[in-house]
């Protein structure tokens, strides 16, 4: 084990590289394509996670949940690490930690994590998260074979859906008064009144 190295422009960090290092307290980050990532911006630590955030997540996860019950498919949330281009020799450049996602597939549940895309990811905005940093997600998630990105916005009780498929990208953007379906579950949809109501309590 060793501590988290100090960034180097050209160098190439590998899942063999993340998994030893030793972090501090608090502190979370992602790999992106060999680049290490601190989560919620530029902090080395990661900020407490709002009661509007957790709220949000809770509601939503345990819907995906309630849906999944009987099913052969599995919901998870953070932190768990996400071998989003999965190598058998740890070679693989990309670990992230969305929070909520839902695997289909049950071969890609490992001891150590998600091991290939998952079916759905949804991410939760924080103050700090950007813009650039968004579109970077989402054009990883599409690379990696995610087939639905949700873009879940407590501030502005907002879902962004991306649909990702052969001939491109389906988007599509919901209020707090609407049922934002999930695409992968076909007829099945979150109210997202009942998810932004009452953030806090």
């Amino acid at each position: 084990m060793g501590a988290l190295p100090k960034a180097e422009a050209n160098r190439r960090y590998t899942y063999a590289d993340y998994k030893n290092w030793e972090l501090k307290e608090g502190e979370r980050y992602e790999l992106i394509r060999g680049r290490i990532v601190p989560m919620f911006g530029a902090a080395t630590a990661m900020p407490r996670m709002d009661i509007r955030h957790q709220t949000v997540s809770r509601k939503i996860f345990l819907r995906l949940g309630n849906h999944l019950e009987g099913m052969p498919y599995q919901a998870f949330y953070a932190p768990l690490d996400v071998r989003l281009f999965y190598k058998e020799g740890e070679g693989d450049d990309t670990v992230v930690q969305p929070d909520i996602m839902v695997v289909c597939d049950e071969s890609k549940i490992g001891d150590e994590g998600i091991r290939g895309a998952p079916d759905l990811a949804i991410e939760i905005l924080s103050p700090s998260n950007t813009a650039i940093e968004m579109e970077e997600k989402r054009r990883l998630y599409q690379d990696a074979g995610v087939r639905e990105y949700w873009v879940v916005d407590p501030e502005n009780k907002r879902v962004t859906v991306y649909s990702f498929r052969d001939d491109g990208v389906l988007t599509e953007t919901y209020e707090s008064a609407d049922t934002a379906p999930v695409g992968i579950f076909p007829g099945f949809g979150i109210a997202l009144d009942q998810v932004f109501a009452g953030e806090g309590t």
